[in-house]
């Protein structure tokens, strides 16, 4: 007697669907938009759920997620330098480039364009 088959393919669970080329664009553009707020936790999330959907939303992912753990040392830098007073400078910085190029991120992902952040450190490729 033969195994019964399974109507979703021989394995429910292997390999992600990939998205479409909207669904990507708007996903990367909500990872952009999401992290101005709750800071790494959206790309590392977005990174972690969707980084085999396609190239484009792991290309956005990932930058987004260097940029955001550089954004994080950069403020706990600042949390330790405001000891001597000159931290709360340092973290009113990385609050506005978090926005800034968060923003251009987004805009860059809502137009199906490739975005690199000017400020990061490559933790993963």
């Amino acid at each position: 007697m033969p195994p019964p088959q399974n109507p979703q393919g021989p394995n429910p669970y292997g390999q992600p669907q990939p998205m479409s080329p909207a669904d990507e664009k708007m996903w990367a553009t909500l990872i952009h938009i999401a992290s101005i707020f709750v800071g790494f936790w959206a790309p590392l999330i977005g990174y972690l759920v969707l980084k085999d959907r396609g190239p484009f939303i792991r290309q956005h992912t990932t930058t987004a997620l260097n940029f955001h753990l550089t954004m994080a040392i950069g403020l706990l830098a600042g949390i330790v330098l405001s000891f001597i007073g000159i931290g709360f400078l340092l973290i009113f910085a990385v609050y506005v480039l978090m926005i800034i190029f968060g923003i251009m991120a987004a805009m860059a992902a809502n137009n199906g364009q490739y975005y690199r952040y000017p400020v990061a450190i490559t933790f993963l490729n």
